[in-house]
């Protein structure tokens, strides 16, 4: 579990208030009747502490339910968990758009497939694919573009070069020409964790 921040300080202190709130109005409503509020104040209880307990695991609980969303574990840090077939996945705001990624410690360059980059706004038969790349399928032509901004959770970065992959290319990928903008890439288990 991570440490507690300034707003989960304040969304506990909210929490008891509320619980205190909630209470003592019973207490006060239902003077001649202990057990039946006794009762609905243990009730009240274990709903507080149920709230409480999931919004400690809330991170975890988002990172189960939606596996390709970055977790934000610090200032500097974010984390992805791998996904069932082995890879790790991430969406990024391309261009104000989303666009998911493969991310891929083994490619050069940031690799849009047709699909991604058409939905950016390039137009494909404008694209000069006068460059090659090897890949798995062999070699194929690509087209250099230049994006205007991506955005990883709280992280931004403006005018960086892509390609376009004229191939068979089924996700984007997510090379080093953009992870080399972290310090460290960490894989621990199931978990990739970019330090800025």
């Amino acid at each position: 579990m991570r440490d507690l921040t300034g707003d989960d300080y304040a969304v506990l202190t909210y929490l008891v208030l509320l619980l205190l709130v909630v209470g003592g109005s019973m207490i006060v409503s239902s003077r001649g009747q202990i057990n039946k509020t006794l009762q609905h104040v243990a009730i009240w209880g274990l709903i507080f502490v149920g709230m409480v307990g999931a919004y400690g695991l809330r991170d975890q609980i988002e990172a189960s339910l939606y596996p390709e969303r970055p977790v934000i574990l610090e200032l500097g840090t974010v984390s992805f968990n791998r996904a069932r077939d082995g890879h790790f996945y991430a969406e990024l705001e391309v261009n104000g758009k989303k666009i998911d990624f493969v991310i891929d410690t083994g490619a050069t360059d940031i690799v849009l497939n047709e699909a991604d980059a058409e939905s950016l706004g390039f137009n494909m038969n404008e694209l000069n694919y006068s460059g090659r790349a090897s890949t798995a399928n062999g070699v194929v032509p690509i087209a250099r573009v230049n994006l205007d901004k991506i955005v990883l959770g709280r992280f931004s970065d403006r005018n960086i070069r892509a390609s376009v992959n004229s191939g068979e290319l089924e996700t984007s990928l997510l090379g080093m020409r953009y992870l080399g903008r972290y310090r460290k890439i960490e894989i621990a288990g199931s978990t990739m964790t970019l330090t800025r």
